[in-house]
């Protein structure tokens, strides 16, 4: 057991922080599940299909909202990085020492901007072929397959991404997500919220 390990144990249970709230929780576990069921619903299914799309849609119009309007870590002025924190923060990734984030860091940030503005391009291209104007149009139902494509690798990306931060910083990054909370401690970049336990 290396030390770290049995100083943990020794100190007792580790101090966390919430982060994202019941919102940020809900909007990302149901846009998970409306866009993979959209996803394998596209061929046999199609209204459940569009249902879904919908849903995916309304869901990202919600959380747009709530980037400007919710608290903490759920707003846009709050993760949103600036092209110089990008980038210091992409070359201290390449030389491994990028900072622990309590919120998104700033590479999450960008993906999450690209997966939201790629759901609305998707839905809308959806939305698009249910019309008797570009019902059929060839180049319609490529934009809404590329984009599809592109989400599905941007996702593995993601999912891949928060698998080795949650390694790289030892805290598991998928469960937080579910419960809202990270661990607290000096070493995040980011305010914490105010609520600890």
């Amino acid at each position: 057991m290396d030390r770290r390990a049995a100083a943990r144990r020794r100190s007792g249970p580790v101090p966390t922080v919430r982060v994202w709230d019941r919102f940020v929780r809900f909007f990302h576990w149901s846009l998970v599940a409306s866009f993979f069921g959209a996803w394998l619903s596209r061929d046999d299914l199609r209204n459940l299909h569009e249902w879904l799309g919908w849903l995916a849609l309304g869901l990202v119009a919600a959380r747009i909202v709530w980037g400007f309007v919710g608290r903490g870590a759920a707003r846009f002025d709050h993760f949103v990085p600036r092209p110089a924190t990008l980038r210091a923060y992409l070359l201290a990734m390449r030389r491994g020492r990028e900072p622990r984030h309590l919120g998104h860091n700033p590479a999450a940030a960008v993906m999450i901007l690209f997966l939201l503005a790629a759901v609305v391009g998707i839905g809308g291209t959806g939305w698009m072929m249910t019309l008797d104007r570009w019902w059929g149009v060839e180049w319609v139902e490529e934009l809404h397959e590329g984009l599809v494509e592109l989400t599905l690798i941007a996702v593995a990306v993601h999912v891949a991404a928060a698998v080795f931060e949650s390694w790289r910083h030892r805290e598991n990054l998928i469960l937080a997500m579910f419960t809202g909370r990270k661990r607290a401690g000096p070493e995040a970049a980011d305010p914490a919220a105010s609520d600890r336990t």
